[in-house]
Order: C-alpha cells, then sequence, then structure tokens
C-alpha cells in the first residue's frame, strides 16, 4: 500500500507543511483582486515567513513539484465551490499505480487505491494517518476512506477520482480563497516518543491526536503565547503569526 521511491521523494518534501487557514487571511488582507496564489509565490512566503496555505494551495503546490519531477498528477477533491470542498492529488508511479495524497488532512503518507494491484488490501492499515487506522475502497470512479481511531470511532470521506478540469479546480480554489471563516485553524505534524501525531489549533484551542487517544492541552491567555506556540510547533515567522491572529480578533469582534 506505501508508495514506490518516485512519488514517495516528491511527497517528503512537504512533510513539515502545516495546513492551515491563517495564511488565506492574512493574503485576503493585501486587498489583491486574485485571492489564489500562484505556486511561485507561495514558495517565496514559504521562504520569508515559513507559511504554507490551505488544502487548495497544499494541491496546487503538491502537483507542481510532481511535475517538477516528472511524475503524473491531478488534482480530485468533493464538494467543490462550496464551504465543504476539500482537494487532494493522485499522483501515478511508473507501473500505472494510482496514490491517493492528501497533504491538506495531513496524512503521514500517500496511499494506493488500485484493487488491481497485488499490493492492495481494503483491511484497516497503519501508517498513513496520525492516530488512526485508515481503509480505502474505490468502486466507480468513488474512493471511499474509513478512518478508524483508537477510541473505536470510525468516521468516513468520499473523494471522486476523476480528475478534476484546471480550469474548474482553479475556480473552486479562488472560491474557497474568497471564503473567510472566523475561527483560526491549523493542523501540523508533531513527532511524539514513537510516533508521528497531529496536532490542531482551532478557535484559540490546542489538541494532540495521538495513538492514545486526544490530549487537550491548557488553554493560553493572550495572542502572544499562542504567537510562542505556533511558532514553536511550525516555525511559522513571530510577526507574521502577531499580524494574522490579531486580525483574526478584529473579524471576531465584528460578529
Amino acid at each position: 500500500m506505501h508508495p514506490t521511491q518516485s512519488i514517495l521523494s516528491t511527497w517528503e518534501k512537504f512533510y513539515d507543511f502545516p495546513m492551515e487557514t491563517l495564511t488565506k487571511v492574512w493574503y485576503n488582507a493585501k486587498g489583491y483582486e486574485k485571492k489564489q496564489r500562484e505556486v511561485s509565490l507561495m514558495r517565496e512566503h514559504r521562504q520569508v515567513y515559513g507559511i504554507t496555505g490551505n488544502c487548495f494551495d497544499l494541491a496546487l503546490w503538491l502537483l507542481d513539484e510532481f511535475k517538477r519531477d516528472g511524475v503524473e498528477a491531478y488534482p480530485i477533491g468533493h464538494d467543490l465551490s462550496s464551504e465543504h470542498a476539500h482537494v487532494a492529488v493522485i499522483a501515478v508511479n511508473e507501473h500505472g499505480n494510482r496514490y491517493f495524497c492528501d497533504l491538506g488532512d495531513q496524512w503521514l503518507c500517500p496511499i494506493l487505491i488500485d484493487k488491481n494491484s497485488p499490493d492492495y488490501t481494503d483491511e484497516k492499515v497503519e501508517g498513513f494517518f496520525p492516530a488512526a487506522k485508515v481503509q480505502v475502497q474505490e468502486k466507480h470512479h468513488q474512493l471511499q476512506i474509513y478512518y478508524h481511531q483508537p477510541n473505536g470511532k470510525v468516521s468516513s470521506q468520499m473523494f471522486q477520482t476523476e480528475p478534476i478540469d484546471l480550469h474548474e479546480f482553479l475556480g473552486a480554489a479562488e472560491y474557497c480563497q474568497n471564503l473567510i471563516h472566523p475561527n483560526p485553524l491549523l493542523e501540523c505534524r508533531i513527532p511524539l516518543k514513537s510516533e508521528t501525531a497531529h496536532w490542531e489549533f482551532y478557535n484559540w484551542e490546542s489538541f494532540l491526536s495521538t495513538s492514545e487517544g486526544i490530549v487537550e492541552e491548557p488553554k493560553l491567555i493572550g495572542i502572544e503565547e499562542w504567537v510562542e506556540k505556533i511558532h514553536q510547533k511550525t516555525g511559522y515567522h513571530k510577526g507574521f503569526l502577531f499580524d494574522v491572529l490579531n486580525m483574526y480578533t478584529d473579524i471576531q469582534g465584528k460578529l
């Protein structure tokens, strides 16, 4: 179920890339008509501020990197041009096998989805998603993903696996970048003991998802404490964090 090296080597370039909505609010405030950034600008922002972006940013960036590395890849998603939209990438290896690649949900590793491959299984597998075992099942161009959490809870997600036309994808990306939600969100992978946990900051609270369950962290007081905490987890520029978290308090104050 694990990817071949041609796909894994590209994926690993993004291993320390969080998914977040902070950059969307920060870039939106600059007043540019076009809200979806070009990949070249994302790279520049990453170099200067350490920032990444949301699922559309990460998918576009991953597609660009696969193209540079000579790997066939295309975007997929669900609920495009709605507030529930989510996108990911399918990468195809040298044997024609397809792998699901989701940076937006902070997967640990791409996963094989071709049931005709001898390496495929529809059983629960670990090592692909933080703090959960996953199952993947594709039928009629629909990919069903099941997440089995340590407490026994099972959640699921469905993707259409047919390639999204790039024009449609960019239109959905622009729509998403114009949607501003009042609650800040950031998710990232965190090394913890013998595993990689999932750390989430959402609406001024934070918690870790681990193989032993969810660990809620103590509440912090003031933007300065959150700046330090998020900087520690992500390496994001402190000035950027201070500015964008203040933007969120302004947005929430106007509701």
